[in-house]
């Protein structure tokens, strides 16, 4: 008896220190070093199945083409001229004949989407919600539902495990067992994802003579109740996305015309050089960033609180000197305002470009700015866009308050409305004239502060946006604020709801008949400024 349970412990113990070291199954890895590419395929998938560190080791190897295959089929990784058996994980002699073995872009793509795949056993929340976020975004392969599975009983996160459902039910959707390709049609019915409607559409597919691919009436049914429910969300999606991009444009709109409404709308000056005020508060916000990169690293997330003033303060002094060395000579005469400011942002574009280049500059969001806020399970609204829509309101507010509730404003509005008047009581004209012109300035620089967080900044940035900035304060009506924020709104909406059926460009010139017409029935715009005189 007790050489019995000596040899039933020595025959355990040899099975064990066995598995210890063959930690892949040689089948598994005799495809990869074959010729047939489906096989070398469902081979990575099957190796990424079994979930051991040794599995994510040969696939890095794989994709870093560290490994090797021998003429008998043996697979070697091989780093710094050190082979080792990729089956028992022992050291070994690299062999005569062994050639590395091809990775093509489709191998690739399986090694990849099988990493990620393991990366969902990862003991960090973060790695894992990423592998997972990351095989969302592909096309998840049937091999990986053990995988899928495995990771999805293990996984405590609410978040994860929604997401690893949907893929479980993406994989079992390939599946060949009836059953589980229905229970997985039920299942994507509340995920809302578009990328599945090629899949649920072949379900119901039709042969030429008029019968269904599909044999299985229930698996049909349940597949054109999900894509009815998918066509759904993706509709609302749709319709909100249009609605939050359209506030979002409208708001990058106002902030670029909020300036102009000023000093076009209330000073009757048409200001070809506005969009270069816009350049030169972006360009302000790239040096700042510069700065703190330089000087303050560590303080980097908010360079914007400084740029904002800095912004502001440059646009602001650029417009004052604008308005004393030339506009103030043109007053009444808006042909020679228009001729002269044109020339303006020619020198003004070209300064730009010998001082930085012609190349355009980064200028990146804050952290707090990046990424972007989930709703309505897929729909992804950027932080950077929910931060310009707030300060295109604070902004709308304080203009609002500057031209309402302040002296400044007081005189502002009493030279717009009768000059001869304001100045026969005192009110000093031409510096309430420099004031206004600088306030409309140092807007156009706040606006471009905020332009500067969307994308590239460049010398021809405000090109982009003088004509749209006109349109808007002659659609809200010339000098009325509540005006041009209808304008803005109004115009950022239509064309984004515009765009997707009539394409970008024909949706402008569909919005500029649209102008030419309104300003042809209404030329004061949506709203008239009453009493104003400028003589």
């Amino acid at each position: 008896m007790r050489r019995m349970l000596t040899y039933s412990f020595a025959a355990l113990t040899l099975c064990w220190a066995t598995l210890a070291q063959a930690a892949i199954a040689p089948a598994l890895l005799q495809p990869l070093a074959g010729d047939d590419p489906d096989a070398r395929v469902e081979a990575v998938a099957r190796i990424a199945a079994s979930g051991s560190p040794d599995a994510r080791k040969l696939l890095q190897a794989l994709l870093d083409e560290k490994l090797m295959a021998t003429p008998a089929g043996q697979l070697l990784i091989v780093h710094d001229g050190q082979a080792v058996d990729a089956a028992s994980g022992q050291a070994v002699a690299l062999p005569d004949g062994a050639d590395g073995v091809v990775v093509n872009n489709r191998l690739r793509g399986a090694a990849e989407a099988a990493l990620s795949g393991l990366a969902l056993l990862a003991p960090a929340r973060e790695q894992r919600l990423a592998a997972a976020q990351a095989l969302q975004a592909r096309d998840v392969d049937p091999a990986q539902a053990p995988l899928l599975r495995q990771a999805l009983a293990r996984e405590t996160d609410p978040d994860i495990q929604g997401i690893l459902r949907q893929l479980v039910a993406t994989a079992d959707l390939q599946s060949g067992d009836p059953a589980r390709r229905k229970a997985a049609v039920t299942a994507l019915a509340d995920s809302g994802t578009p990328a599945l409607r090629p899949q649920l559409q072949a379900i119901l597919a039709r042969n030429p003579d008029g019968t269904y691919i599909e044999t299985d009436e229930a698996l049909r049914t349940a597949a054109a109740t999900t894509l009815a429910a998918i066509e759904r969300r993706a509709t609302r999606n749709d319709i909100v996305a249009n609605l939050f991009y359209g506030v979002s444009l409208g708001s990058v709109l106002l902030l670029a015309a909020l300036g102009l409404a000023i000093t076009f709308g209330l000073m009757g000056i048409i200001n070809m050089a506005h969009g270069e005020l816009l350049m030169i508060g972006a360009y302000t916000t790239y040096v700042v960033q510069s700065l703190f990169r330089h000087y303050l690293p560590g303080a980097l997330d908010w360079y914007l609180a400084a740029a904002l003033p800095a912004g502001f303060a440059v646009a602001f002094a650029v417009g004052v000197l604008l308005e004393r060395s030339v506009i103030r000579w043109l007053y009444g005469r808006p042909l020679e305002t228009l001729l002269a400011t044109w020339g303006i942002s020619l020198v003004l574009m070209q300064a730009v470009r010998t001082v930085f280049g012609a190349q355009n500059v980064e200028v990146a969001n804050p952290a707090w700015m990046s990424g972007g806020v989930t709703v309505l399970g897929s729909l992804v609204l950027p932080w950077n866009r929910i931060a310009i829509i707030v300060f295109a309101v604070l902004v709308v507010g304080a203009v609002w308050l500057v031209l309402n509730r302040t002296r400044l404003g007081l005189f502002v509005r009493a030279v717009m409305q009768n000059r001869r008047m304001a100045d026969c009581v005192g009110v000093p004209t031409g510096r309430i004239d420099m004031l206004t012109f600088g306030l409309g300035s140092g807007i156009a620089g706040l606006g471009g502060v905020a332009l500067s967080q969307l994308g590239n900044v460049g010398p021809d940035l405000g090109q982009s946006y003088i004509v749209d900035s006109f349109m808007v304060v002659v659609l809200g009506g010339v000098g009325q604020l509540a005006g041009t924020v209808i304008g803005a709104l109004g115009l950022g909406e239509i064309n984004k709801f515009l765009e997707p059926l009539a394409g970008a460009v024909m949706a402008k010139i569909c919005i500029l008949v649209v102008i030419i017409i309104f300003i042809q029935r209404r030329p004061q715009g949506l709203f008239a400024l009453k009493g104003r005189s400028v003589e």
